[in-house]
């Protein structure tokens, strides 16, 4: 239960509550109307009580009060979410060409903020999309694609040790607060069946 100056009106009034991105993944919310008089007012109008509660997931065990444990997806980044690399100077920006549409793609893919709220939306509690959009915006990029297949083998069987399968509801796209498609989920499907072949291929030869 929280105090009637962290109650936010409802029904006509917008009400986002999302987890910015921080260790734990603290709750906070943003509202319209915006000044405290104007939410007790209609407070008054609606009798309406709201609770606040932490992304339900099993993935995330609560710490306390809205904090939850999201160290499993820091799991996912952890087995691939990167690119090996020479250390040195920055190189030019234009030193490699990317057409603007590869570009745009894993920008959009880039902007996930690992808030959870794809899998507290999932009712399979699938973390697909945080991981399609986390191995999207690295294989769509030249510079990713050395280590493409073994990163999205890595990343896609981490996720499965801690989150359940995807079956195409929608609802994790309509809760992202990036907006994040779904398409980053068939991408992701996609390098995983390649990278099972190509992996094998590799084990073989050697």
């Amino acid at each position: 239960m929280v105090t009637p100056a962290n109650q936010m009106a409802a029904r006509h009034h917008y009400i986002q509550a999302a987890l910015p991105q921080s260790k734990h993944g603290v709750a906070s919310i943003r509202t319209q109307p915006e000044t405290l008089i104007e939410v007790e007012e209609a407070l008054h109008r609606i009798s309406v009580r709201i609770v606040i509660e932490p992304w339900r997931a099993s993935a995330f065990p609560i710490i306390k009060d809205l904090m939850v444990d999201r160290s499993a997806f820091d799991r996912i980044i952890e087995s691939g979410g990167f690119i090996t690399a020479p250390t040195g100077g920055a190189p030019d920006a234009n030193l490699i060409p990317i057409p603007k549409t590869v570009a745009d793609a894993a920008m959009d893919a880039s902007q996930c903020i690992g808030c959870g709220a794809c899998v507290a939306a999932c009712p399979n509690g699938a973390a697909n999309l945080f991981t399609g959009a986390k191995i999207a915006h690295l294989n769509l990029l030249p510079q990713g694609q050395a280590e493409r297949f073994k990163r999205t083998e890595a990343m896609v069987e981490t996720m499965d040790e801690y989150f359940g399968s995807c079956t195409n509801h929608g609802e994790c796209e309509a809760a992202c607060p990036k907006e994040i498609s779904i398409d980053v989920i068939a991408l992701m499907n996609k390098d995983y069946r390649k990278s099972k072949l190509k992996n094998r291929k590799e084990i073989s030869r050697t």
